[in-house]
């Protein structure tokens, strides 16, 4: 594959916001193995640089057992419904979001990283979000290529 993680993520950034809009688009990639989590791509690199990686936390939430251990998407329509699980709402909404949709990108069974699209209140009806879910499902081949690319390097 010849295309960069950017490239990848800012193409699949552009196909969701051409889709049904995506105010503020972000990539996170997972290294399991060393525990590690990255943004690897940002409509926003301001409020949320590529610049770092963290180690894995939130296990236990209930955001973590439904996206990272299941595998199911997150939808929260208002930001009361996310608020609890994102300790940067304020930010968001800040920025003019105020719903959030969380899609985990899978390898063999497992979440490799999300595609993160948030977006006025209310944007993720059940439609738009299957059409989201079905984007990233399209997009999967390409996007595991470029997650696999990300560097990952240690955790700040």
């Amino acid at each position: 594959m010849t295309d960069t993680p950017d490239a990848v993520f800012a193409a699949l950034h552009k196909a969701a916001d051409a889709a049904h809009g995506a105010k503020l688009f972000t990539v996170t990639v997972m290294d399991r193995a060393a525990g590690l989590v990255r943004r690897g791509y940002t409509s926003h690199p301001v409020e949320y640089p590529t610049t770092a990686t963290k180690q894995m936390g939130g296990n236990g939430s209930e955001w973590s057992d439904q996206v990272i251990g299941r595998g199911q998407p997150f939808i929260a329509n208002t930001t009361p419904e996310f608020a609890r699980y994102f300790a940067d709402h304020e930010t968001i909404t800040a920025i003019g979001c105020a719903s959030a949709m969380n899609i985990p990108v899978m390898q063999d069974g497992q979440v490799v990283g999300t595609v993160n699209i948030l977006d006025k209140e209310n944007h993720f009806t059940p439609q738009v979000a299957a059409d989201f879910v079905a984007l990233v499902e399209a997009h999967r081949p390409a996007l595991l290529a470029a997650m696999a690319n990300v560097p990952m390097g240690t955790a700040a």
